[in-house]
């Protein structure tokens, strides 16, 4: 008696999660659909008819990557954390420990980055969830800088987030450059390092750290 069909949403996830599996390893040019077959343990028939080419299964491919790079999830641990400062620390901590643990993703998302250069579609939906990435930092930051002005110098909510999310997407590019050896603590540090001698420079000078908020054309 012949096995029970696999339901058609089961059978994309198993392609798409092969496939996945075969861009980490040879990258998007490397990727074939016979390859993905063979790493799914499906016929090639069968992947030509959940997707009709390669370019499908790419473009497919490219919302399970965004899934895992660019979603941010605040866990209840995090969330419950009460100063706003501390609990964009732990989210910036957990980010970078996520992306730093898997390089091969990092290298995957900046493929399809390359990709978006020639591809307008891509380059449109890779901006719009990065977007939203963003966004998520900043609904912690608008409120550090709300209840933390006396810290803030002048920092605005949209900045601030721009700036966490840079620092998260730094340290997932030192870990693909470095993978294994790759420290987040001595990355913390660094950052905090440079930090405390920018502050310290603009004490040195006062009138350089006021022209650091000057107004353009002022």
């Amino acid at each position: 008696m012949p096995g029970r069909k696999a339901p058609e949403a089961t059978r994309r996830e198993q392609i798409l999660k092969a496939a996945y599996e075969e861009a980490l390893r040879k990258g998007i040019d490397g990727l074939t659909m016979r390859a993905v077959a063979a790493r799914a343990g499906l016929s090639h028939g069968l992947v030509h008819f959940h997707f009709k080419d390669k370019a499908q299964l790419v473009s497919a491919l490219l919302d399970w990557v965004l899934a895992t790079t660019t979603v941010l999830h605040v866990p209840a641990v995090i969330a419950h954390i009460p100063r706003a400062q501390d609990r964009l620390r732990a989210v910036l901590r957990q980010e970078m420990d996520r992306l730093a643990k898997e390089p091969r993703r990092t290298r995957l998302f900046f493929e399809y980055w390359a990709l978006g250069t020639r591809h307008a579609p891509t380059r449109a939906r890779i901006s719009a969830e990065l977007d939203r990435y963003r966004a998520a930092f900043r609904t912690m930051t608008a409120e550090m800088v709300q209840t933390e002005p006396a810290g803030s110098g002048g920092v605005t909510a949209d900045g601030l987030a721009a700036v966490a999310v840079s620092w998260v997407n730094g340290c997932a590019v030192q870990a693909m450059i470095d993978p294994g050896h790759f420290d987040i603590e001595q990355y913390l540090a660094a950052v905090e390092g440079i930090l405390g001698w920018v502050r310290w420079a603009d004490r040195q000078d006062p009138a350089a750290a006021a022209g650091h908020s000057r107004p353009r054309g002022a």
